[in-house]
């Protein structure tokens, strides 16, 4: 139960970071450029990863990775720079906290992951809780914002569980790598087509990038993807809603105003929510931990892979 604890921590680490993002992109990044924007946020992360992890691809690998790359990164840091650009934060922010159902229902469909009825209201709770605290029902909708917010969330939501499903026996800062990296060549001829020329970028651009590709992407999706080989999906979605506390927080913090009731009430909700997505003390059975095998962690059932780091 301490080890699950432990890495339901480090899971935490990526939608804090993600909460962050939205601040930064907003202030500090060019607007126009969101297939440039999502190159310059993966490509970084992945070859630093890549360094890291010291592995190339192998076999399936090299078109799972495309396919991920593709779904997790690149075509999914688009999307939320369309929607971030077309949505205020509030809507854009709303419909993202749907992705703890949505990640539950491809768990269910391709992991037979069934969801638990408190992981049900957690989720819902977390959804209503997200809705209080920014205050979307206020906000004016922009029908291709919607979309794209839409689209992101399903793409990223079936990758991360095929993440989970294929990733077994490769660390976690590999495949991350792999995905990063494939993700951000296939945006490349895309970027030069539709968007021209790369912007220029000043000094606080340039270390806005620096912070989103190391911190909110090399760094969070590193922990995300530990977290999706060692607990739930379930559980690894509802910690996602701390993105949009973490953002809704930031937000407060740096424009000086107050805390109403309903957004008060609003952060209560999505913290109520994750905590009934608590991974429970499960019996022991002939010396078997809490997993009573390895399926459920993608192949990391052994006795050593609680005592990995997220290098394994």
């Amino acid at each position: 139960m301490e080890n699950t604890f432990r890495w339901a921590l480090v899971t935490a680490i990526a939608p804090v970071a993600w909460g962050t993002n939205y601040f930064v992109t907003h202030e500090y990044l060019p607007a126009g450029y969101p297939l440039y924007g999502a190159v310059f946020r993966a490509l970084p992360a992945g070859l630093l990863l890549l360094c890291i992890a010291r592995r190339l691809p192998h076999g399936a690998w090299w078109w799972r990775s495309m396919l991920l790359g593709l779904c997790n990164m690149g075509a999914f840091f688009a999307l939320i720079y369309v929607a971030s650009q077309l949505l205020p934060v509030s809507v854009a922010s709303t419909i993202m906290s749907a992705s703890p159902l949505a990640m539950t229902g491809f768990a269910w469909a391709l992991l037979a992951e069934r969801p638990a009825v408190p992981v049900l209201v957690g989720a819902a709770a977390g959804i209503a809780g997200v809705y209080l605290m920014l205050g979307a029902g206020a906000s004016a909708m922009n029908l291709r914002g919607v979309a794209a917010s839409f689209a992101a969330l399903t793409m990223s939501s079936c990758g991360y569980v095929l993440v989970k499903k294929w990733g077994g026996t490769d660390s976690a800062l590999a495949t991350t790598s792999w995905q990063l990296v494939a993700g951000g060549l296939v945006l490349i001829p895309f970027a030069v087509l539709v968007e021209g020329a790369p912007p220029s970028l000043d000094g606080p651009a340039l270390g806005a990038f620096a912070y989103v590709s190391l911190v909110a992407t090399a760094l969070a999706f590193s922990a995300w993807f530990a977290g999706l080989r060692h607990l739930t999906t379930a559980t690894v979605g509802l910690i996602g809603l701390l993105n949009p506390l973490t953002g809704a927080l930031l937000g407060l913090t740096l424009s000086g105003e107050r805390l109403t009731f309903a957004q008060a009430l609003g952060m209560l909700l999505v913290l109520g929510g994750i905590t009934l997505a608590r991974p429970q003390r499960k019996t022991t059975v002939a010396g078997r931990g809490e997993s009573g095998g390895g399926s459920r962690r993608g192949g990391c059932g052994s006795p050593r892979s609680d005592q990995e780091l997220l290098t394994e």
